[in-house]
């Protein structure tokens, strides 16, 4: 068997765990809302219209905050029809997914779910098809105590307190063909800056984040970044990141090494970033929102939005089922997000409900959980203290896209004040069990407190509504002894060791 070794030294560490990693995001887009969070008339749903089954699974599910409206969503969205009373709202088509928008879910119902799920609301603007005085009326709305045109007419609506939204996304996408209103990166640029100065002049506090490429396979990749922050590097906190993965043609082992692409995007756009800031000289070093992230087989039929005279509200859109590989790359692609906790500071698993989502719902019905749903969990959980920067020493598994890459990926969080020590891995061979040490030598006297592995012989096995925990994690034998712990990990594989000071 094939042996690998982690060492792990509590005294390296790279940064501390930033809670906002693990956020996610709600679009009105498919069944993402309707049906999804919002269900009037379902049997758990409260007085809201919110199923109380999906707020709790929420919750289990360890979300820190949800990204809202959009998404392609929001650069044609006007948000002044979500708001008021319901049944004066408009129907509206939604461009974007080829729908159609009834607006019963809006400002307002997304902020008094965010409060029942525990999660920090991130606000995302439309620069497409509006601008400037858009944005400054959607924070007035959201953040002014009282005293104004639109903070008054929120109390009206029915919240007397302002919703203080810190975090804010200005625009979607803007580089993509597909987007509505979409522009050059120069033009992009000057209404980002434009309005994150106007937003400002309301609360200088405000962090804002400024659109990346749509994707590092964009042919203008790199130089989108450097263009939009020429103009914005000084009004903004964060630059978007954007990425989705899949089996594409059968080349399983590419797949399963997606989160090599992962931290090669994060590194170039860190790259830009740092030139720029020498360029201008600037003390302020600039982060990453990597606010949608997911797998997403996209050249599948269900990810094709509805044509023709069809408008339909919440349509079955983008409803991918995913196996046991799915989740052993999404598990990866958090131990990358990890990894990098120092320059991304905030990411959302795109999306929640339904949508290329960990949580699934049945219209009047049940609620389940995809594979996908357990590495989020248990990392969101399990994630205390601070990132270790940690040596892998193992063999290289070969790849088609990537070449030539480890077979063994981790990260680490250990919490200085518990002395609790979390082991994230993944065994991303598509062939062959690995024998893993882990070297405890410069951890303090531990006790294995948990060990569990989500794998199966059939590694397209799925979850689904009648069968949501065949593929569930399972406890994995771990050793511990003279220092060290030992675990086996069988071909594509994501585990988790939980240790804590004796």
């Amino acid at each position: 068997m094939p042996q690998a070794t982690l060492n792990i030294d509590p005294a390296f560490s790279s940064a501390p765990v930033r809670p906002r990693t693990f956020g996610s995001f709600v679009e009105h887009l498919g069944r993402c809302v309707y049906t999804g969070i919002y269900e009037p008339g379902h049997p758990l749903a409260d007085e809201h219209g919110f199923r109380s089954d999906v707020l709790e699974a929420t919750r289990d599910l360890g979300v820190t905050m949800v990204r809202y409206p959009g998404g392609n969503f929001v650069s044609g969205y006007r948000w002044e029809d979500g708001v008021g009373p319901a049944e004066q709202r408009p129907r509206r088509l939604d461009l974007a997914w080829h729908s159609t928008e009834p607006n019963q879910v809006g400002v307002d119902e997304f902020m008094a779910w965010a409060k029942l799920a525990g999660v920090e609301p991130m606000m995302a603007l439309n620069l497409g098809t509006r601008g400037v005085q858009e944005a400054l009326d959607l924070l007035e709305y959201c953040n002014v105590p009282q005293g104004t045109y639109w903070s008054n007419a929120r109390r009206a609506n029915g919240a007397e307190e302002p919703y203080r939204v810190k975090l804010w996304c200005l625009g979607n996408e803007m580089d993509g063909p597909w987007q509505i209103g979409g522009k050059t990166a120069r033009e992009y640029g000057r209404l980002a800056s434009q309005t994150a100065k106007a937003m400002r002049l309301i609360d200088p506090n405000l962090q804002l984040v400024v659109c990346g490429s749509s994707s590092s396979a964009m042919p203008t990749f790199g130089k989108w970044e450097k263009t939009v922050l020429d103009e914005t590097y000084d009004d903004v906190d964060f630059i978007s990141a954007h990425a989705y993965y899949w089996e594409k043609d059968g080349d399983l082992e590419s797949f399963l090494g997606s989160a090599v692409d992962m931290d090669r995007f994060i590194a170039a756009v860190v790259a830009t970033c740092d030139h720029v800031r020498a360029v201008r000289k600037a003390d302020k070093r600039l982060m990453i929102s990597f606010d949608e992230w997911n797998v997403w087989y996209q050249d599948r039929a269900e990810s094709r939005p509805p044509t023709g005279d069809d408008w339909p509200v919440a349509p079955v859109l983008l409803e991918d089922r995913y196996n046991v590989a799915d989740a052993v790359v999404v598990g990866n692609l958090l131990i990358s997000l990890l990894r990098h906790s120092d320059r991304v500071q905030a990411a959302c698993l795109a999306q929640l409900v339904n949508v290329i989502a960990p949580i699934m719902t049945e219209p009047g019905g049940g609620l389940w959980r995809q594979t996908t749903f357990h590495p989020f969990a248990l990392t969101a959980r399990h994630a205390k203290g601070h990132v270790l920067e940690l040596p892998v020493n193992c063999p290289t598994t070969a790849t088609t896209r990537f070449g030539d890459i480890p077979v063994i990926d981790a990260a680490a969080t250990h919490d200085a004040d518990t002395g609790d020590l979390t082991v994230f891995m993944v065994n991303r061979s598509a062939a062959e069990m690995i024998d893993l040490r882990l070297d405890l030598r410069a951890v303090r006297r531990s006790r294995l407190v948990e060990a569990v592995l989500l794998s199966s012989p059939d590694h397209t096995r799925r979850a689904n509504a009648d069968d949501p925990a065949t593929v569930s994690p399972k406890p994995l034998d771990a050793q511990l002894s003279g220092g060290a712990a030992a675990v086996a990990l069988p071909p594509i594989s994501w585990a988790m060791v939980r240790l804590s000071a004796s």
